[in-house]
């Protein structure tokens, strides 16, 4: 149950759906089975390990998070601090003798199990009355003891293994300030920051997995006011730009979270997101790799041998949770899964009432590719004219600085919304060149990366 009032609690469950998200980012990732190469390297965002470790391992301690808030008179401040504590499994298997020894793999009818690392959620709930907060402002300190469990494996009845688990103590701290800014509007700037304070001392050369089960992972913060609202760090009002720009995050980032127009909770997440985050929703359900690919996930999950299957139900309860998922998933739901646009619906969502998208320039005659010229060195580049390659260092990749020095033939002068010109060029030397121009695919240069070659410019007017 949680210690929230009623109007911060309801602001924070619409949030959460994301919150989860990030919480479980590449938690466990497709084939779903431990022994999978790419499962073997876990826990990638938002890991706070402890301090003694930091030097060891490159990883970081803290996290900080500043935002701008308008926090009304008597108004309290909600903190959410979540994330996943690491619990080491190993599998032990029933001997003949009444007792259990450490076997690397156990295999009963439905699963396989094997090692592995569990992440069990954990939640530290905070509640301020914002007038605390300024000056030296609130601290509070958490620990989590370890503990250990074992859970009993049976086949038809009978004991024949069991896994062990084990939590080791996690000692975490928030300290939370909140300083009044100047000028006629009021509002603070809140600085939130956790530590990991486990006085861990890892032996030399300690590694990854030492320090993890001692660390914060995934590690983010839910914020919310009672009675006032956050500022956008990434769309601020003129009136807070600068201040905002003043505000210091590491190695987070907050956004204003819940339904678009709210702005009474922020989420301060290890993964850069935008404003009013939220879940596709096409998404059949948590797949820890991004909703962006949850068509070509839940095949390929359907598409596993029953042999891949068991060792992926015996991998982690989440990952068992995904097999059962494909292979219950209708045909009506993955074609709901199959081509979604929302963008473009947004955009020319007007067309059936007879109005036109804001820019449309097939129909602009103001631009014609094809005819349309730029004045280079006293020639008029465009379509047909010779021009020497001279990619830009500061705006190209390496393809392209692989052409410095090559001739190329333009194909269209493309003026962009905002403004700028780009050349569509082929290679003159390409073989691929004529295909390539079939296709309408070209590479792009602007005019300052080219220099006409003379005698090729093509006359105005032509």
């Amino acid at each position: 149950m949680s210690a929230f009032p009623p109007g911060i609690e309801r602001g924070f469950a619409a949030a959460r759906q994301i919150a989860d998200a990030v919480l479980l980012e590449g938690y466990v990732l497709y084939p779903y089975r431990a022994s999978a190469a790419k499962n073997r390297l876990r826990w990638q965002f938002g890991v706070l390990v402890p301090p003694e470790y930091t030097a060891q391992g490159g990883e970081h301690s803290h996290q900080r998070t500043e935002c701008v808030m308008e926090a009304r008179a008597g108004d309290r401040l909600a903190v959410e601090l979540r994330f996943l504590r690491v619990q080491r499994r190993t599998v032990e298997q029933a001997t003949a003798v009444g007792g259990f020894e450490p076997v690397e793999r156990l295999e009963l009818a439905d699963r396989v199990f094997t090692e592995w690392d569990e992440g069990v959620e954990e939640r530290i709930e905070l509640l301020f009355p914002v007038e605390e907060l300024t000056g030296v402002g609130v601290e509070r300190a958490f620990r989590l003891p370890g503990v250990g469990e074992t859970e009993l494996l049976r086949a038809h009845g009978t004991a024949v293994g069991r896994l062990v688990r084990r939590r080791e103590q996690v000692d975490g701290l928030v300290r939370v300030t909140a300083e009044e800014l100047p000028g006629r509007y009021r509002a603070q700037r809140l600085t939130v920051v956790v530590e990991n304070v486990s006085a861990w001392m890892p032996p030399r050369r300690a590694s990854r997995e030492e320090a993890l089960p001692r660390s914060l992972v995934s590690a983010h913060l839910l914020l919310g006011l009672e009675q006032g609202r956050f500022v956008s760090a990434t769309d601020p009002p003129e009136w807070a730009r600068a201040e905002v720009e003043r505000c210091r995050s590491r190695h987070t980032w907050p956004v204003l979270a819940g339904p678009p127009g709210e702005r009474g909770v922020v989420l301060s997440s290890p993964i850069i997101l935008e404003d009013h985050p939220k879940v596709a929703p096409e998404s059949l359900g948590t797949l820890y790799d991004a909703t962006e690919i949850d068509e070509i996930l839940a095949l390929r999950t359907a598409a596993l041998t029953e042999e891949e299957k068991r060792e992926a139900r015996g991998t982690d309860e989440r990952a068992a949770a995904v097999i059962d998922l494909a292979e219950s998933m209708p045909p009506e739901v993955l074609e709901r899964l199959h081509g979604a646009i929302r963008g473009l619906r947004d955009l020319t969502g007007g067309a059936a009432d007879g109005e036109q998208p804001w820019w449309d320039p097939g129909n602009d005659p103001a631009v014609d590719p094809e005819r349309d010229r730029v004045q280079l060195g006293g020639h008029a580049v465009g379509a047909g004219s010779r021009v020497v390659l001279r990619p830009g260092r500061r705006r190209t990749d390496a393809q392209d600085l692989f052409l410095d020095g090559r001739t190329g033939v333009v194909e269209a002068v493309l003026h962009d919304v905002d403004g700028s010109v780009h050349l569509a060029v082929t290679v003159e030397d390409d073989p691929g060149a004529d295909l390539w121009r079939a296709q309408g695919r070209f590479r792009y240069f602007q005019p300052d990366e080219v220099t006409p070659l003379d005698g090729d410019d093509v006359p105005e007017g032509s």
